[in-house]
């Protein structure tokens, strides 16, 4: 399942993201979009020192297609954590500020996310 864990859950993800815009919940979607990016940054192939972002090439000179790295269920069960972490911080740090209103939707935000912890 570890190869097909990221594709599974990013197929849970968007039906759910589907369904949200249906219902027209704005803040629902937004967190569903959000952890589709983390996990899309996630599977992105590391690029070594000596590679540059840049990288000329002649026309028709190929194709260079890297795949994706196939993330484990364990992985992304970290990456769902550390994105539930992060908005809980924010959510404090919200209402340390007087943002109560704020921090509640970081933390309905949060709990969108712990949906997907398995």
């Amino acid at each position: 399942m570890s190869g097909n864990a990221a594709e599974s859950l990013k197929d849970r993800l968007r039906a759910d993201l589907k369904h949200a815009m249906k219902a027209r919940n704005t803040a629902e979607a937004s967190v569903l979009r959000a952890l589709l990016a983390a996990i899309d940054n996630a599977e992105a192939p590391a690029q070594s020192a000596e590679q540059s972002s840049a990288v000329s090439r002649s026309f028709a000179e190929g194709a260079a297609e890297v795949a994706r790295r196939a993330l484990t269920r364990e992985r992304l069960d970290t990456l769902l954590a550390d994105e539930i972490k992060a908005r809980e911080r924010a959510a404090t740090e919200m209402e340390q500020h007087g943002r109560a209103d704020r921090a509640e939707l970081l933390r309905v935000e949060a709990e969108v996310a712990s949906r997907y912890l398995q």
